[in-house]
């Protein structure tokens, strides 16, 4: 065991989506030390940079691997995708930027997340991006993340668009803003055909910074906490073991990883950290609880032609829709893909109508499988464990069959391979959602914003019951707004700088 040389103002622990954010923000401030530690290597494999490769990176040491636990509706262990290298999950993911529908974060209120509607976010989300097209009144202009729809998408997926628009659905403007429902290209982080991570957009000036240290491949075991104030965290990197010590400690390690180290740290559900052998700190019983995840599977079609080969991330266009139980918010997510191995199944030609239920009704949770903090922890999405949520996806495929026989896709469409034309009643399709769902990688909720006994930091992100320590990236979404989630980590992370700097 060996001691860090010199402290710092702030360890910030991740340096993923939201991590790199915080350091790059706080480092601004010359007078201000920062320490970044990541799990994951500096660099992610080559196949990052070129957007049609992002599937592949799932099966690299990249992604911190491992399968759900068998899910008690479906009878399946899902796969588990998130981040382990410099950028996070921003480096390994689909590239899809889209901010929730504005009303899916005013229920965030209820859980007494004060000062977290879309209004309060609206600046941090702005001060995230670039984005040239869109109402300058709602799109950032000057921000470290250039993002922009695919222009022009891939032919396939702007006839599906088409048969969208011919369906009687909306034509959306802008789908990532946030203010619009409808159908049409989705923004993406994709620059010069490269993609365009959190790493790039925020470290590569701010690395060059004498006041911020980066150490990759480090492995933090614990927080170090005296008389209720974090004052340190233990980490391997190198072979050694290091105590580092800092005014304030950021724990950004996803909603995975941070309820993991919050537990490993002895601050969780008491019931729990005492039968794996944790001394209990601060029993904090929504640490690790309330976990949610988009469910995520489709229709796949074979072509009647060739489908032009993918050039981009493949996800080019979206839409937003309510089914006729949502509530203000849109609950339904059609996604548009150029080929089905995205999903991991091989079929030649063919292209997806992704179906995904945004508003998701069932919580789960991330528990401690041991006391090693290199032991992955037990993940339960606990999909379609409130069956509200099998509605929502049974409307979505409805929708999905409906726009993928619209006549703009006669001249592509050969036949549906997957569910089948055999799939034609409820049952049907409830076991082929049942048995082909996979995440759709967009955990959140573990530790929660609000003032509620399950709740696990307060609207400024500090965690209940102990001084010196926040959360700050997904895991703090006390619900899941109603699109993919990194527009929002940006505007989490955006956030959590300017409120750790004001104190």
């Amino acid at each position: 065991m060996s001691s860090a040389s010199k402290a710092h103002d702030y360890i910030v622990v991740g340096g993923g989506t939201a991590g790199t954010v915080i350091a790059s923000r706080l480092s601004a401030d010359e007078n201000t030390r920062v320490l970044v530690l990541e799990a994951g290597a500096s660099t992610p494999p080559p196949a990052s940079a070129n957007p049609p490769e992002w599937p592949t990176l799932l099966h690299t040491t990249a992604n911190w691997g491992g399968l759900m636990t068998r899910q008690a509706a479906t009878g399946t262990t899902p796969l588990i995708g998130r981040g382990r290298v410099l950028g996070g999950s921003s480096a390994i993911n689909g590239m899809l930027f889209a901010r929730g529908y504005r009303d899916s974060y005013a229920d965030w209120a209820s859980a007494g997340a004060k000062s977290w509607a879309y209004e309060d976010l609206l600046p941090f989300f702005k001060r995230s991006e670039t984005a040239a097209h869109g109402d300058p009144a709602y799109r950032g202009t000057d921000g470290p993340i250039v993002v922009a729809p695919s222009d022009p998408p891939n032919d396939v997926l702007a006839a599906v668009l088409d048969g969208a628009v011919q369906r009687g659905y909306r034509r959306a403007a802008d789908v990532s803003s946030g203010m619009e429902l409808g159908f049409g290209p989705v923004d993406l982080t994709i620059v010069a055909g490269r993609r365009h991570s959190a790493a790039d957009g925020y470290l590569v000036d701010a690395s060059r910074r004498s006041n911020l240290d980066i150490v990759a491949d480090a492995l933090v075991h614990k927080v170090i906490v005296r008389d209720g104030r974090a004052v340190a965290v233990e980490y391997s990197a190198a072979g050694n073991t290091v105590v580092a010590h800092a005014g304030e400690v950021i724990v950004s390690a996803g909603a995975i990883g941070s309820p993991q180290l919050l537990m490993l740290s002895g601050i969780g559900p008491a019931a729990h950290l005492r039968g794996i052998g944790i001394d209990v700190i601060s029993d904090l019983p929504g640490v690790g609880a309330n976990l949610q995840d988009h469910p995520l599977t489709g229709i796949i079609y074979r072509g009647a032609r060739p489908i032009p080969a993918g050039v981009r991330n493949h996800g080019e266009v979206m839409g937003l829709i309510r089914s006729d139980n949502a509530g203000p918010a849109p609950d339904i997510q059609l996604l548009f893909v150029d080929t089905a191995a995205v999903t991991g199944v091989d079929i030649p030609n063919s292209y997806l109508i992704g179906v995904s239920a945004m508003q998701p009704h069932s919580r789960g949770s991330v528990r401690l499988a041991g006391v090693a903090p290199d032991l992955l922890p037990l993940v339960d999405p606990n999909y379609f464990g409130d069956d509200r949520d099998m509605a929502t996806m049974l409307e979505g495929f409805r929708v999905a069959r409906d726009i993928g026989t619209a006549p703009a896709l006669d001249t592509w469409r050969a036949e549906e391979v997957a569910p089948g034309p055999d799939a034609s009643d409820e049952q049907a399709l409830r076991e082929f959602i049942k048995a082909s769902v996979s995440s759709y990688f967009h955990p959140v909720g573990t530790c929660a914003i609000g003032d509620t006994t399950q709740s696990v930091v307060d609207s400024d992100l500090r965690v209940h019951g102990i001084s010196g320590l926040r959360v700050a990236d997904a895991s703090v979404m006390p619900t899941l707004p109603s699109n993919n989630t990194l527009a929002t980590v940006y505007a989490i992370a955006e956030r959590a700088a300017e409120l750790i700097r004001h104190g």
